[in-house]
């Protein structure tokens, strides 16, 4: 049976908030261009998580709403960012922000479009967005083919990953981005990167929602394996995952 994917990170949250990516300062850069960023724009951060693009937009003096249905996910991004006023924590869905009508200048999505009913997402975007509102969906894809380990890696996944290759063929693809941006986008890259010794590798693993937990019976085996991987590729006692930043916006 299919996971709700509002609860895939319930037990993963501390592990998504010290390993998971952040997104490069550049990406500020290319929306101050592409979409007239300020600091004045208002934004949703829709599928906020703990707050990883959240903190992106806040250190760019934006007034952020930050959307996410899981409580855990939600509480962990409060603890982090609570202190600070242009912060709002809202419990709700893409589908259902639960933000008023007309009240937004722009809606982003992080690593999370790709888990949207996206007919009911583009209403409620079009619902909350102010006349000429933008969308801007944001991910950190990891590069499977860049070196050796991140191909040993990748095989890994395909090995023990419990829905891993399933869920790669729902990533979002250029068809269904065009049927949701109706009046086109705009995409854009840049280059991003994590460096890790074996803990923080682990780590990152087991932020994965499809990474076997601690009590399945592949999740030794899983672990056995990551480290004779990063035995085999380690320099200086470190690993690097290379990612490409896609960056996508349009008119809501």
């Amino acid at each position: 049976m299919e996971h709700d994917p509002t609860q895939r990170f319930s037990n993963r949250v501390d592990d998504y908030v010290r390993y998971r990516p952040h997104y490069p300062p550049g990406v500020l850069d290319l929306l101050r261009e592409g979409i007239e960023l300020t600091p004045r724009t208002v934004i949703a951060d829709v599928g906020s998580g703990t707050g990883i693009s959240t903190e992106l937009f806040l250190e760019n003096d934006n007034t952020v709403f930050a959307v996410e249905p899981n409580p855990e996910m939600r509480a962990a991004a409060k603890r982090l960012l609570g202190g600070r006023a242009n912060f709002h924590s809202v419990n709700g869905t893409a589908e259902a922000t639960t933000l008023p009508g007309g009240s937004v200048d722009c809606v982003v999505a992080a690593q999370a479009f790709h888990w949207f009913d996206p007919e009911k997402t583009r209403a409620e975007f079009r619902r909350i967005l102010r006349a000429d509102g933008w969308v801007v969906l944001l991910w950190n894809t990891r590069l499977k083919d860049a070196t050796a380990f991140s191909r040993a890696y990748e095989k890994l996944l395909l090995t023990f990953g419990t829905d891993y290759a399933q869920k790669q063929h729902e990533r979002v693809d250029a068809a269904a981005l065009q049927r949701f941006y109706a009046a086109g986008f705009q995409r854009r890259t840049l280059p991003n990167q994590q460096v890790f010794d074996y803990e923080s590798l682990k780590g990152r693993l087991l932020s994965s929602s499809y990474a076997p937990a601690a009590d399945h019976p592949q999740h030794a085996p899983m672990l056995a394996a990551l480290q004779k991987i990063f035995q085999a590729h380690q320099e200086n006692g470190r690993v690097r995952f290379d990612y490409e930043t896609q960056i996508y916006f349009g008119r809501g």
